[in-house]
This record gives structure tokens, C-alpha cells and sequence, in this order.
């Protein structure tokens, strides 16, 4: 009888670790076409940065965001964090197919100051946020070519039900920009939150 199982367990154990190592493949290369699809995006977006206008005679908080469409896609500009070598494009609007190329915008604007920004957690798009700190400069530079420079203020990590917390609808907190992803095995839109100032 323990002969057997021994052979039996062997070629579980190896089935499983072919498993494991077919996802963690499946893995860098879904990371590597998501860093290529934004490196590529990026040339275009700043390609066209400062090519239209946006609307200049409305009040700064009625203001919407130029967005250009690039590829079938809508983008509001680049964000930049120099001290972690990271630029990326910023689609107009978040969703989950969007994330497989650049981070998207959640929720705000630059007018408004409340300008909320997903972006998946690969290590070319948002996963190197976690190792910034305080007083870190972050900018982003919109369609009409201007430029806003935000300083890091803090990190947190909200549970995916803390919504209005990382939107700054409590109350408590008036962030202009806040950058967030999915913790590493974490699931949902809601982690990680990088905060900061104007």
C-alpha cells in the first residue's frame, strides 16, 4: 500500500509545481506586454501634449479635462515620480481593461483638486510606489501641457470597503492627488493609497 502512494504523491507534488511556474510565467509576461503597452502609449500621449486647448473661459472648478484619444483610448496626461525613474500615461477613465495598459483616472480633477488615480501594482506601472516617502515629488502634466507638482505626504493601506476614506469624502483628509493599487495578493481597487499635497 505505500508504494503506492509515494509514486502517487510525486506526481502531484511535480503537477503542482509545474503549475506554480506556468502562473508565475503568466504573471511576468502579462507585467512585461502591460510595460510595453504604456511605454508605447507614453510616446503618444506626450506626443500630443499641448496640441488642443482645453476650456480656458469656464471657472477653474467647472473646468473638465482636455482628453485625447489615442489608439480607442482617452487619456488626460503623464505622471511622472523622477526619484523612482517611473512615467507613465493616465487614461481619462479607470476600468480593468484599461489598467492592462496605464494607470486610469478614478474619480476628480486637476481643477478641483482631488484628482484620484488607479493603476495596477506591475512593476513597471504602480507596484514601485510603495518604496516612496514623504516629501517625494510626484507630477503630473495634462493635456494642455501644464504641469502640476504634487509632494508625497504619506502611504496607507485602506481596506477595499474604506471607498469614501481614499476619495477624501469623510471629511477628514483634502488630498489633491491620490495614487492607489492592490496590495501584493490583495484584491479589489481600494489599497495602498499614496497621498499627497499640492
Amino acid at each position: 500500500m505505500r508504494r503506492k502512494i509515494g509514486p502517487g504523491l510525486m506526481v502531484a507534488g511535480a503537477a503542482l509545481i509545474i503549475l506554480a511556474l506556468s502562473l508565475y510565467l503568466s504573471q511576468l509576461w502579462t507585467e512585461q506586454k502591460a510595460g510595453d503597452a504604456a511605454e508605447e502609449a507614453l510616446v503618444q500621449v506626450k506626443s500630443q501634449i499641448g496640441a488642443q486647448t482645453g476650456e480656458e473661459d469656464a471657472a477653474e472648478e467647472d473646468r473638465e479635462m482636455t482628453v485625447v484619444t489615442i489608439d480607442g483610448w482617452d487619456y488626460i496626461g503623464t505622471l511622472s515620480v523622477s526619484s523612482l525613474g517611473l512615467e507613465l500615461p493616465v487614461m481619462a477613465e479607470w476600468s480593468y481593461e484599461g489598467l492592462e495598459i496605464a494607470p486610469g483616472r478614478y474619480s476628480g480633477s486637476v481643477f478641483t483638486d482631488d484628482l484620484v488615480i488607479a493603476g495596477h501594482n506591475y512593476r513597471r506601472h504602480f507596484s514601485p510606489l510603495k518604496s516612496l516617502s514623504a516629501g517625494e515629488l510626484i507630477v503630473f502634466t495634462d493635456m494642455d501641457g501644464v504641469t502640476y507638482y504634487y509632494e508625497v505626504l504619506r502611504l496607507e493601506t485602506l481596506a477595499p470597503t474604506q471607498v469614501e476614506e481614499m476619495e477624501g469624502l469623510t471629511g477628514e483628509d483634502d488630498w489633491d492627488l491620490t495614487l492607489f493599487t492592490c496590495t501584493t495578493g490583495g484584491h479589489g481597487p481600494v489599497r495602498d493609497p499614496l497621498r499627497a499635497g499640492g
